[in-house]
């Protein structure tokens, strides 16, 4: 809003002062959006964690969790509706609202934030045990992820550009998916919008985790939305999408809100209201950035997570088959879970994973270099 203001207040001064000139500035808005996405958070929650305790709307614990999980029940969920308000609040104030990637974004936000929502009404106003049946869940987000696709298929000024991959390591080198492209951005989505769901299992680390990929693809929005610093480091640049890392800038803000009231002893848990809208989200800022690989690397604590879970499964029912016993690779998954049940403390989990996901995104910020 403020930046549709800043053209017809450009000549306004103020005690001599140009002011609104700094409504222009991706650099401001994006300070901007943080700091107000991140205040709305801690204005919102505690308002939230009440409502949503008066309703009833409280984490109910799966039999399957480690032992130690049954001090959670009871603690309210859907804590995503703070994060995705505040979000969205932020960004309506200082994106350009009209910006075809910022569409994209509100349309994936909504999307899987109203998918996330009835799976956690289901199972937490309806008392239906698994919520959203899984597979309604998942041609949710096919169907997003298509829609998303085509769009950037079709409606791109350059096909070509616009379905490649950037790859970190090699220097002037992409790989071009053509029609492939499309089945790939439903797998992002899918991929990773359950990934951060199978994430968000202990106090704060989904959050924490989120915020330090979303740092990467921030920076790499910045870089590749300013002309003179793009082709300085060699990178292409894409015309607006600093405007992205404005939007990312009020995720990290609205993330860190949240993980105020988050962290150990959780307060409220992100529900996959949250989950699945972050993933969502971080998903579709890398396929716009055509940064799929370099999210891979600075998300990479959410790959491990989604592999720990699919090994699991599959050798569970490998050794089943084959021996009529099925056997586990770890005590339990995802991976944070099978770390709980050998004596590790969630507190030390959880920082141990940020540590983690600290130097997987300074690594993907390192692969500039490279390029």
């Amino acid at each position: 809003m403020f930046y549709h203001l800043s053209a017809p207040l450009a000549n306004t001064e103020i005690f001599g002062f140009s002011i609104f000139n700094v409504l222009q500035y991706v650099t401001f808005r994006a300070i901007a959006a943080f700091i107000t996405a991140l205040i709305f958070s801690l204005l919102l929650a505690p308002r939230f964690i009440t409502m949503l305790k008066k309703g009833n709307a409280v984490e109910i614990i799966n039999d399957n969790l480690p032992p130690l999980h049954k001090n959670k029940q009871g603690t309210p969920t859907m804590g995503g509706l703070i994060t995705l308000t505040g979000l969205l609040l932020s960004s309506l104030l200082w994106n350009n609202l009209v910006n075809s990637h910022i569409l994209i974004m509100y349309l994936t936000t909504i999307w899987l934030g109203c998918v996330g929502f009835l799976d956690d009404y289901l199972k937490n106003f309806r008392n239906t045990k698994l919520g959203l049946i899984a597979k309604y869940k998942l041609m949710a987000q096919i169907f997003l992820g298509l829609i998303i696709a085509m769009i950037i298929f079709y409606g791109s000024p350059n096909r070509e550009i616009a379905t490649t991959i950037n790859l970190p390591f090699l220097k002037n080198t992409v790989l071009q998916l053509g029609w492939v492209f499309i089945p790939f951005v439903i797998f992002m989505i899918v991929g990773t919008s359950n990934a951060v769901n199978l994430t968000d299992g202990l106090d704060g680390l989904a959050g924490g985790t989120i915020a330090l990929s979303a740092f990467a693809l921030g920076v790499m929005a910045y870089l590749k939305g300013h002309f003179v610093i793009a082709e300085y480091l060699n990178l292409e640049f894409i015309n607006n999408a600093g405007e992205l890392a404005i939007f990312t800038a009020a995720l990290i803000g609205t993330v860190l809100g949240f993980l105020w009231y988050n962290i150990k002893p959780a307060q409220i848990f992100m529900g996959d209201t949250g989950s699945l809208s972050m993933g969502g989200i971080l998903a579709v800022l890398a396929i716009l950035l055509r940064e799929e690989i370099f999210f891979a690397i600075a998300g990479g604590i959410f790959v491990i997570e989604a592999m720990s879970t699919i090994i699991q499964r599959y050798y569970f029912k490998y050794t089943r088959i084959k021996t009529g016993t099925g056997k586990r690779v770890f005590l339990c998954a995802p991976l944070h879970h099978h770390y709980e049940m050998k004596g590790v403390s969630e507190s030390k989990i959880v920082i141990r994973f940020w540590i983690v996901a600290s130097l997987l995104a300074a690594f993907a910020l390192a692969t500039l270099k490279l390029r």
